[in-house]
């Protein structure tokens, strides 16, 4: 399902909350929005205390009430299921459904999410609760998404009761059958640790000293997956009573405790929350990063940006507001890398409770804000954008991304501390956001035909099966750049026999001998061409087997050795970086990046622009030009087009503001290689 067929166009809401408000205000509302071009509102998040007071008794009256009247008013409604936040009732009837901390400690009632992921009594609960609904709303004419839950994750990740200890053992035997395959895949061998069966395993909770490393993979997958089970019975209850009608839930951008690949293939489109910093000037290069993530977690299809804050967030330290060209500007982004509809917390702004300094689309000002006239403008021009909607992106550069590796490489007792996955990644990802080149990113299991370049910034955890598919690739003429510390452990993280980087040694044709961790603060150099570079956090003794190499270090015990490897396999090329390169490792993936024959989106392109494409499936292209930087740009144009933003056309050129945008409609042309 590519997207919301009820509603024509671009999405354009928010969470509305109107149980926290009387119900004059509500007509005052949907008037409100209809002003402002507003088409779907997510309804119900936290409602569960008002749709069922107490265990025995309902009150739908006010939703029957709410959903009637949005339709009148032409308004689509996302209607949350409300699990999010068990009521008082239910938790002073069955306390141990509360979460319990890794030290013992009980969580309080007070806040959200407050539940273990394992409990039978909290998932009953919410299925019951969402059963009701379903019966009761799923053929409402208004009723155009189900949002299951909120923010998965968010707060409570994990549990260590009794009761999550027994799904712990269940899911454990299911994964490996015996407890003999058990105590081979943890290496129980080690610390006298072996069990003699599956009782005597407890959840990893503090213990005197460093915990067995594949008993806490083990742990984070089974965490990732007690919570899917949970989102997963919901959804089942409505695709039985609500057939046909989308199912979502709101992932939080790049969250490593979720393994969003496994969650994806359970949605029927992707939705996310993302909260740019605008005290961040750099902000908006991790946000096209996550969401770039968000439009691969369904191979291309359009996602939806669920929220966004209208300016300033409540729960930063310092919490700035946007200013009203930014945040035009980075709604405009999110379109640009693939959602069809931009979504916010929250219509109304709060009076009462933890988020009443949250931004809203509706200020506490009401119409006489300045925040009105920004919510009123956006809705004009998404509505002038429509016709983008269900197109799509493709990029020729692809990204390996695996939760398993993630949780693995960040586990206790490795070389070094500082090896942690997003700030070995954001480097490789700004170096392409840079040079105006999109990406999308992979599972390690994912095919690999139609990228000319795959990147690994690591790849700590590897198994054999994606050591062959990557080598097949590169020997089919594909192009592969891996980072530091890649091939080191298989899927139950042991170490792989006969040296680093493990089933990678011959498509690389070298061998890492000794892992090198730079101290902080200190750097080491090296020597492209007639480029010094600077490797931080990392470097490696390697000794090349078959491998060219292109840099090599110039200070230290490493002075001589190579740091940048190739090794050509016909016209296909592995290539390898045996160090951190933070701000510089675009100056190396400018090599592969030319042999793979790939350039920018947009030759040309200035400084701060940021130039993405959508394609729709009768050809048309939609260019996205968005200036991120404090200055006029003049940007060169290939060909003319139309901006959807102005009406008027273009020529061989046009020229952005300060945090200024176009979107350009250009004719059908055949697709690019």
């Amino acid at each position: 399902m590519d997207r919301l067929t009820r509603v024509p166009g671009l999405l354009y809401g928010g969470d509305w909350n109107p149980e926290q408000w009387p119900e004059e205000v509500w007509a005052e509302d949907v008037k409100l929005m209809a002003e402002a071009g507003v088409n779907l509102v997510t309804v119900g998040v936290f409602s569960w205390a008002r749709l069922q007071p107490d265990a025995d008794s309902w009150d739908f009256g006010w939703l029957d009430r709410l959903l009637d009247l949005v339709h009148r008013q032409g308004i689509a409604v996302d209607l949350a299921t409300a699990t999010a936040s068990p009521p008082a009732w239910l938790v002073r009837a069955h306390p141990e459904l509360l979460p319990v901390t890794a030290d013992g400690v009980r969580l309080e009632f007070g806040s959200r999410q407050h539940y273990c992921p394992s409990s039978p009594v909290y998932r009953a609960a919410a299925v019951r609760l969402t059963r009701a609904l379903a019966e009761r709303y799923h053929d409402h004419p208004a009723l155009a998404l189900w949002h299951i839950h909120n923010e998965y994750g968010d707060h409570v990740q994990e549990c260590f009761c009794a009761e999550s200890a027994a799904d712990f053992r269940r899911w454990l035997r299911d994964r490996h059958g015996t407890v003999e395959e058990l105590n081979r895949s943890w290496g129980t061998a080690f610390w006298s640790q072996r069990y003699n069966t599956f009782d005597q395993i407890e959840p990893p909770r503090t213990a005197p000293g460093p915990v067995n490393p594949t008993q806490l993979l083990d742990w984070r997958r089974f965490c990732s997956d007690a919570l899917l089970a949970l989102h997963r019975a919901e959804k089942a209850v409505l695709d039985a009573l609500s057939p046909g009608l989308p199912v979502t839930t709101n992932f939080m951008s790049m969250l490593k405790a979720l393994d969003y690949w496994e969650w994806s293939r359970h949605e029927d489109f992707v939705s996310d929350d993302a909260y740019p910093d605008p005290a961040d000037p750099r902000a908006h290069v991790n946000a096209a990063l996550n969401y770039d993530l968000m439009r691969s977690l369904k191979a291309g299809r359009p996602w939806l940006l669920m929220e966004q804050a209208p300016s300033a967030v409540s729960w930063r330290p310092v919490n700035v507001p946007k200013r009203p060209e930014l945040y035009r500007l980075w709604s405009l982004q999110a379109l640009a890398r693939g959602a069809d509809g931009v979504l916010h917390f929250q219509w109304r702004a709060s009076v009462a409770g933890a988020e009443k300094f949250h931004s809203a689309m509706l200020p506490h000002r009401g119409t006489a804000g300045r925040g009105w006239q920004r919510t009123v403008a956006l809705g004009a021009e998404l509505r002038r954008l429509g016709e983008i909607a269900g197109s799509r992106s493709r990029a020729r550069v692809g990204v390996l991304l695996d939760w398993d590796s993630w949780w693995a490489l960040e586990l206790d007792d490795h070389p070094s501390a500082r090896m942690r996955w997003p700030e070995l990644l954001r480097p490789w990802y700004t170096a392409l956001y840079e040079r105006g080149t999109t990406v999308d990113f992979l599972p390690p299991d994912a095919a690999h035909d139609g990228y000319r370049l795959l990147l690994a910034p690591n790849l700590y955890l590897l198994d054999t099966a994606t050591a062959e598919r990557l080598t097949r690739y590169v020997r089919d003429g594909g192009h592969l750049v891996c980072g530091p510390f890649s091939g080191i452990t298989d899927r139950h993280d042991h170490i792989h026999p006969g040296g680093h980087p493990g089933p990678l040694r011959a498509l690389l044709g070298l061998v890492v001998d000794e892992h090198w961790p730079i101290p902080d603060g200190a750097t080491t150099a090296l020597r492209l061409g007639d480029r010094e570079l600077h490797a931080e956090r990392w470097s490696e003794w390697i000794e090349t087997t078959e491998a060219e190499t292109l840099a090599r270090y110039t200070t230290g015990e490493l002075a001589g050795r190579p740091a940048v490897t190739r090794r050509r396999h016909g016209s296909g090329s592995a290539w390898y970086l045996s160090c951190h390169l933070g701000p510089d490792t675009g100056r190396v993936l400018d090599l592969p990046l030319a042999e793979a024959g790939i350039g920018p989106e947009l030759p040309g392109l200035p400084a701060d622009v940021e130039a993405t494409r959508r394609r729709a499936a009768d050809g048309t292209e939609y260019l996205f030009l968005l200036n991120h930087g404090p200055a006029d740009r003049r940007v060169p144009l290939t060909r003319p087009g139309t901006d959807l933003l102005t009406g008027t056309a273009t020529g061989d050129a046009l020229t952005l503001a300060p945090l200024g945008a176009a979107v350009l409609r250009l004719p059908a042309t055949e697709e690019r290689a």
